[in-house]
């Protein structure tokens, strides 16, 4: 069976489920998973795990990520992009300056509070929030916390901005939008979106699905390697039983979480807390 994670570039027009199930009949194989959702408009690298890999598909959730997106003023919707219902629209406003724009952004970087769009996945009492969205049951958006590092200004036009967005994880570009043009005074929408970056998973090396589909294995990169920011721990040959059976092996390092391996080859995810070693994930 193939194993690993891919680097995928996906199009427009489908949602990250449908990319998993395009993979699972190349590959042959139900054990396809995916790592941080791309909304059905939105294009990009979207890590994609086959095989054994889907057990490592958690490690990639708390990693950074980074997208370009372009914001269109005078319009919102009630989805907070343009394939929404629009709610509201301006026809005559000012274009902010450069400056005022800077200025509303700045207010974005950092830890902040954000209100996810309630057409999102984002399960509520259970139930995801754009499923009581589409049914018009009334119902609250929880607030969350996410981190913001750094928004740069690309460009802008006669009515939208272009912005490259260095974030944490949990983060809604959608959301972000309606804030920035809060900010400003005016309705705005996410007209555009693309992650050019998860973690180790860049756009410059990802993958089409034709190049995929006749290339297949070849584009399947190891798991170590795609979790190499975490540290290696060499593991002596005696304890791999023990290892992969859950049961702990007495280390001098400080509490982390490591990549272990055995003679060079790689075993697994394992915690070091309170100077034993025991297995999280088994590769």
């Amino acid at each position: 069976m193939a194993d690993g994670f891919i680097n995928l570039d996906k199009p427009a027009g489908m949602t990250s489920h449908d990319a998993v199930n395009i993979v699972r009949k190349i590959f042959g194989t139900k054990k396809v998973g995916h790592a941080g959702t791309l909304d059905p408009a939105a294009v990009g690298v979207l890590p994609i795990a086959v095989g054994r890999a889907t057990k490592f598909i958690e490690y990639l959730a708390d990693c950074d990520k980074t997208y370009r997106a372009e914001i269109i003023f005078g319009t919102a919707t009630d989805t907070g992009d343009l394939d929404g219902e629009i709610i509201q629209r301006v026809e005559n406003f000012s274009m902010p300056s450069v400056e005022e724009i800077q200025a509303a952004v700045e207010k974005f970087t950092g830890e902040i509070e954000q209100t996810p769009p309630k057409h999102s996945a984002i399960k509520i009492h259970g139930r995801k929030a754009y499923d009581l969205a589409r049914k018009n049951i009334e119902f609250e958006m929880p607030r969350r916390r996410v981190t913001i590092y750094e928004i740069k200004i690309l460009g802008v036009g006669e009515n939208s901005v272009a912005l490259e967005i260095n974030c944490g994880k949990g983060t809604y570009i959608r959301s972000l939008a309606v804030d920035i043009g809060n900010a400003l005074k005016i309705p705005a929408a996410l007209k555009f979106l693309q992650r050019i970056r998860v973690g180790k998973f860049d756009l410059c090396s990802a993958v089409e699905f034709d190049d995929l589909k006749a290339g297949g294995e070849k584009y399947l990169l190891k798991v170590d390697d795609c979790l190499s920011d975490f540290a290696h721990f060499d593991l002596a040959e005696h304890r791999v039983k023990a290892f992969c059976n859950g049961l702990p092996t007495n280390v001098h390092e400080n509490d982390s979480t490591v990549l272990v391996f055995a003679a060079g080859k790689f075993l697994g995810v394992g915690k070091i807390r309170a100077g034993e070693l025991r297995s999280a994930k088994i590769f």
